[in-house]
């Protein structure tokens, strides 16, 4: 059995222990129509070495940085390692920052080449390179006319590359780093971690020690690679000889789970809410018993606990709602789901209740790009689950709760250290290794992890009380008129929230209750409407402490997303550029 020690031997593993007729595979045009076009473990350690051989031929060296720009596809893996095994450092970036954060994260790094998938990203780079003087060339993984296409880096590895190649390798360590990510953070510019080879190959040896993949299994990728979740995951299918197909885009996520029939897949917390309302939405469209049925299924579903024996009526009744209703869930996700690994924001429970109900197993995790990412992650054995928390640490990985609620880390998956920012390491990893994290959490059952909030994000209203709002916002997020939701109340009187409507379930209520169809924009500001929301309000502020209360609300017509500008690349809410966008409704709340 070849093992691995460095990122760069997981091709020629693969190969050796379980090659793959695909390895990797993406949607391609190709004679006039959209095909799958795949890679096996052969192609891919060629196109690995091919890559390598090109990129020395260019005078690429040790310690180089090179950037990628691009969508998930084969090319990126290509390059990814091709460029590791001859020393030089990847620096991925995601396509939707803005030109300054580009012209940044460039300069910093000393970018040397960059890779973009196309041509809008090629002239958004080729604009800046003038003010980038470390770039030299520009590659499209799309074959565009007049633009240097990647294709033409790649050299036949002859007896002289290889020799050069093997040279490279042997002289890289374990310690050396492998990839600056440049996160994007609340303030100030990005900060660049440095992964070492040791950090990630760990994490995803320890990964591999705790996630049942399947030699030969499928996996769908449609998260960023760009983020070190899916690439860590990514790595771990490729040592696990699982074979990756990239997603088209995340709007073809439907179409492609169709066509692939996967095994597994990475999400985030926030497309599962998609899947969910879609689901939902076919359900209300549903009339008489079927659709009486379907809601019931919801309510069983809801009840569902992991540990918990609920009885035998419950149980019953469970088996006929996976026969009748939760079995078209399973088909629509392609029939062959083994598990799904949720990660980068919280979970709601409801959704993990009713996931795991209909036979959907959901397993979330937790981690940060600084800890290679994975720290935690619940196990598929039901006795290592448990639903609300992000499940017991990875073997080897330290986890404690500081005095002040702080979740601490410690082990080999800690980063490097923040690239040219020694102060800033120093400020979150003590001298005894413990890294700081920045979450507030709590230890269940004495190993069961429970983020409870970010600690940045807690805030004092005017009378000096805290509050964590992602909790606030978990809960009312879990009714089904709510899509989205920000707390407000820093230094103020009052909590407050903004609030986006469900309007697919808002829609359905309107046409019941003698509310005409109307454009979102006239329905949020409906007194009916906001009367409705008044009630929910009320309802669920019950259960919550009445200084985190919400008191205010605005209802707002449009669904926050990365492309306009209140979503990071990972669905996560800016909460800085929220609150500077909708300042007008905010200073209306606390002036009425």
């Amino acid at each position: 059995m070849t093992d691995f020690k460095f990122l760069f031997d997981l091709p020629g593993a693969q190969r050796e222990n379980f090659p793959l007729q695909v390895s990797l595979s993406s949607k391609e045009f190709t004679e006039g129509k959209k095909q799958w076009i795949n890679y096996s473990s052969e192609d891919f350690f060629s196109k690995v070495n091919e890559m390598s051989a090109g990129l020395l031929k260019l005078g690429v060296k040790n310690g180089d940085k090179i950037a990628i720009i691009s969508n998930n596809r084969p090319e990126w893996n290509f390059t990814d390692l091709g460029m590791q095994q001859i020393g030089a450092i990847n620096v991925p970036v995601y396509p939707t920052i803005t030109d300054s954060e580009y012209e940044f994260i460039f300069n910093d790094a000393e970018i040397k080449i960059c890779f973009v998938s196309g041509a809008d990203l090629y002239t958004r780079v080729k604009n800046l390179q003038r003010r980038i003087p470390s770039l030299e060339k520009i590659f499209s993984f799309e074959l565009l006319s007049e633009i240097p296409h990647w294709k033409t880096i790649l050299e036949n590895p002859s007896a002289f590359y290889l020799e050069k190649i093997n040279s490279a390798k042997a002289s890289i360590n374990e310690n050396d780093t492998a990839t600056i990510i440049y996160t994007s953070g609340t303030t100030g510019n990005p900060k660049g971690v440095m992964l070492t080879h040791k950090n990630l190959v760990g994490n995803i040896k320890s990964v591999l020690g705790v996630l049942p993949l399947q030699a030969g299994a499928r996996a769908l990728s449609f998260l960023p690679l760009c983020h070190s979740f899916e690439r860590t995951v990514s790595y771990t299918y490729m040592a696990a000889s699982v074979s990756i197909s990239y997603a088209e885009s995340i709007d073809t996520i439907g179409e492609n789970i169709k066509e692939i029939k996967p095994n597994y897949f990475s999400t985030v917390p926030r497309v599962l809410e998609k899947i969910f309302e879609k689901i939902v939405e076919k359900g209300q469209g549903l009339k008489g018993f079927k659709r009486k049925i379907f809601f019931h299924s919801l309510k069983i579903g809801e009840q569902y606990e992991i540990t918990k024996n609920k009885g035998m009526w419950y149980d019953i009744q469970l088996y006929l709602m996976q026969k009748l209703v939760f079995s078209k869930w399973i088909e629509a996700l392609g029939g062959e789901l083994s598990f799904i690994v949720s990660g980068a924001a919280a979970l709601q429970p409801k959704l993990a209740r009713i996931f795991t109900a209909a036979g959907i197993t959901v397993l979330e995790g937790y981690g940060l790009t600084e800890t290679s990412p994975v720290v935690c992650t619940n196990r598929f054995d039901k006795k290592e689950r448990r639903i609300g928390t992000v499940g017991p640490s990875l073997p080897g990985v330290e986890v404690k709760i500081a005095p002040d609620g702080e979740i601490l880390v410690r082990g080999s998956l800690i980063m490097k250290g923040y690239y040219k920012r020694e102060d800033l390491t120093s400020e979150v990893i003590e001298n005894n290794g413990w890294f700081h994290t920045g979450d507030i959490g709590e230890l269940t059952e004495g190993k069961f992890l429970k983020i409870t909030d970010r600690k940045k994000e807690l805030f004092k209203t005017s009378g000096g009380k805290y509050v964590a709002p992602q909790t606030i916002e978990n809960l009312f997020k879990s009714h089904p008129m709510i899509e989205q939701m920000m707390v407000i109340g820093e230094y103020r009187k009052f909590v407050s929230a903004l609030i986006v409507p469900s309007f697919v379930n808002l829609n359905a209520w309107c046409a019941k209750n003698e509310v005409g169809e109307t454009p979102n924009s006239e329905l949020v500001k409906n007194k009916k409407v906001i009367s409705l929301f008044e009630e929910i309000i009320r309802e669920l502020n019950v259960g919550i402490n009445k200084v985190e209360q919400v008191k205010k609300f605005k209802l707002l017509s449009s669904e926050w997303s990365v492309f306009s500008g209140e979503l990071t690349p990972t669905l996560k809410i800016k909460r800085k550029i929220i609150i500077e966008k909708f300042k007008n409704e905010i200073e209306e709340m606390y002036s009425e």
